[in-house]
């Protein structure tokens, strides 16, 4: 056959896939089914002879024995020949088989020891059993399992005396709680309780831990009495001290107490407790002592509760962010209400150890200058500790802000009064004369001016306004505040000479307020012709209808209605050029003058202007629809308008002769 024919054959030609498909899974479950992968059983053999007999042990021990000198470490063909030889009933050849094994193999395979004490139990081998678990504790002390099996041994057997031995020799080696509570509950079985109380102290002195002192507490409790019991938790905690404190010691001390209706007792444990343990790391015994002022406490209690439960958010929130400042004001406030001062201080102290990382910006530092000013208001009015509150001020001051940069004029004040309150007065001026000398703010000047107004040192007063004009000479209200004091101590000549000094500043900020403070001042000297004096004056410089109208105001309280009248028919004229709007307000005020005077009043009427709707277009260089006009009003006067008719006139006559000269030339 050629190759061409063979390759042909060997092509594949339908590649769908088969109707039936055949997986590993079911090949395999198929084998299964068919019982494929069954190993037949040996036959069985029938021993009818003790010949026969005998030469099945022979071939049997010869097995085993191959066996062992293949792989003598091998610990299941030991146990396997052992157990083969205890089936045949030969227990002293197995017996021959373990100790073979345990000199062969070692003597710390505990798995040989358990299976060789098995086999002595299973036989009613007490004395074997006995010295064998003997030999073995004594060899391998630390197999906590071998010790159980003998104390379990000679307990069945009711050998009580001597287990009690058992246990005392293997004290000695016990490390866990397990192994003790063995020989507790031993003890309790039999209700030797005394021996119990001893083991559990021997057991204390081994393992100190505040759970196994529960337990015994507990003991006390179930088989004593309760003063037994407490005597066991007083003890826990003096023998603990405080480097070892546990929060369930605690609880099970006070619940203890609750059980026995001992609530004062249970309130002073849970407030030691809370006072020696953090309440972040003690979340459980808070939570016990939350559920015992609920069903026990008292208004008070339950008050505290809630301020240790807000006391917990706010330190939560604070160990997250240290900067947020109206937290720590919440905080200072929970610790006056209901924390000692010692404690109050503690807060304070923590809240204003966060100083702002920004020493530039003034406004990073605007709510934590005042954790300073309730810090020192706390320890003035509620500790009633005015020096120690003082040097709060002066740590802050000198030690802490940046004047250089920025400062906060209220502290500096806040010092100067205390110190006023403090009868120290010399002290406050130190103070405040420091504060001018580092930081000339407009409010250091007004609150050292106030004080020494109600100090009655008009002297000192008048050094102060005269610092403060050197640094403000603008300030319109410095030198309207200085003219007002001389005027109130009767300085009228002084005052007099502020006011002309301060009209001739060219540069203040409120020019016609100074004014004004001025004439109100001769008004009230009853200067009239300085007055009239002043508003001549002013009117030079300014054209401003307010001024007219005080001017008429002022003629119109003296009663002089002509020289009233005269003013505003100056100002009518004066007004002609200005805005409209400010002869509108004039005129107004005018006719209102006049009806005042009710039948010697004049008929202003015809001076008064007439309200005009008009339109524009938005844009005069493009022509637009409707859209582009807007409406306004505008104010037009009676001389004015006759002004502008004979214009209008001439307007519209040449408008009517271009149109007719258009007309003519079509």
């Amino acid at each position: 056959m050629s190759t061409e024919k063979i390759s042909q054959r060997l092509q594949v030609k339908n590649k769908a896939p088969a109707p039936v498909q055949i997986t590993a899974e079911q090949l395999i479950r198929e084998a299964k089914e068919r019982e494929l992968e069954v190993i037949p059983p040996p036959p069985k053999q029938k021993i009818s002879d003790p010949t026969e007999l005998a030469d099945y042990r022979l071939r049997k021990r010869k097995e085993f024995e191959d066996n062992l000198r293949k792989n003598r470490q091998n610990i299941s063909h030991w146990l396997k020949y052992a157990s083969w030889e205890e089936e045949q009933g030969e227990i002293e050849r197995a017996r021959s088989i373990f100790e073979r094994a345990l000199d062969t193999i070692g003597h710390t395979k505990t798995t040989l020891w358990l299976r060789y004490f098995e086999m002595e139990k299973k036989n009613r081998q007490v004395k074997h059993a006995r010295t064998l678990l003997d030999r073995a504790t004594y060899i391998l002390p630390r197999e906590n399992q071998l010790w159980f099996k003998y104390v379990h041994f000679e307990e069945i057997l009711g050998n009580i005396a001597y287990c009690r031995q058992v246990f005392e020799r293997w004290t000695k080696f016990m490390t866990t709680e397990q192994e003790w509570q063995t020989y507790i509950n031993f003890e309790l079985r039999y209700k030797e309780f005394d021996r119990a109380r001893q083991i559990y102290s021997r057991y204390l002195m081994k393992c100190p831990e505040p759970k196994n002192w529960i337990k015994f507490a507990k003991f006390e409790e179930r088989n004593s009495s309760p003063e037994n019991a407490r005597q066991v938790y007083e003890l826990a905690l003096e023998f603990l001290g405080d480097h070892r404190l546990d929060e369930q010691l605690y609880i099970a001390f006070a619940q203890f107490e609750e059980r026995q209706h001992e609530f004062d007792r249970v309130k002073l444990i849970y407030d030691y407790a809370l006072s020696k343990l953090p309440q972040d790391k003690a979340p459980e015994l808070y939570e016990n002592y939350c559920a015992f002022q609920k069903k026990h406490g008292g208004q008070d209690d339950i008050e505290k509760l809630v301020s240790n439960k807000r006391k917990v958010y706010y330190e939560e929130i604070l160990s997250k962010n240290p900067f947020d400042y109206d937290t720590w004001f919440d905080y200072v406030r929970l610790a006056e209400e209901q924390f000692t001062l010692d404690e109050v201080r503690d807060v304070y102290e923590k809240a204003v150890a966060n100083v702002p990382k920004n020493r530039v910006n003034k406004n990073y530092w605007r709510r934590y200058i005042y954790l300073w000013i309730y810090y020192a208001t706390f320890e003035e009015l509620i500790a009633k500790d005015k020096d120690r509150a003082f040097k709060v001020y002066e740590f802050c001051i000198n030690d802490l802000i940046p004047h250089k940069v920025f400062t906060f004029a209220k502290l500096w004040l806040l010092a100067a009064k205390l110190q006023i309150r403090m009868g120290n007065v010399d002290r406050a001026r130190e103070i405040l004369n420091m504060s001018l000398k580092r930081c000339p703010k407009r409010k250091l000047f007004k609150e050292y001016i106030d004080l020494e107004i109600q100090l009655r040192e008009f002297d000192n007063c008048r050094r102060l306004y005269e610092r403060f004009l050197q640094r403000a000479p603008d300030d319109s209200s410095v030198w309207i505040s200085y003219a007002e004091l001389e005027s109130i101590l009767c300085e009228s000549v002084r005052a007099r000479a502020i006011y002309k000094a301060a009209i001739e500043r060219p540069n203040l900020d409120s020019p016609e307020d100074v004014w004004k403070a001025f004439i109100d001042f001769e008004i009230e000297q009853e200067e009239f012709g300085n007055v009239e004096e002043l508003y001549q004056r002013l009117l030079n410089r300014t054209n401003h209808v307010k001024v007219w109208l005080s001017y008429a105001q002022f003629y119109e309280d003296l009663q002089q209605i002509d020289k009233a009248r005269s003013i505003f028919e100056r100002a009518n004229e004066r007004l002609k050029e200005e805005e409209p709007l400010a002869r509108v307000v004039l005129l107004e005020s005018w006719q209102a003058f006049e009806q005042r005077l009710g039948d010697q009043g004049l008929d202003i009427s015809n001076k008064m202007p007439t309200r005009v709707k008009k339109r524009k277009r938005l844009d005069e260089d493009v022509d637009g629809g409707e859209d582009d006009w807007i409406e306004y009003y505008e104010y037009v006067f009676p001389d004015s308008d006759r002004k502008k008719s004979g214009l209008m006139d001439r307007v519209k006559r040449w408008k009517e002769q271009s149109k007719g000269e258009k007309i003519q030339a079509e």
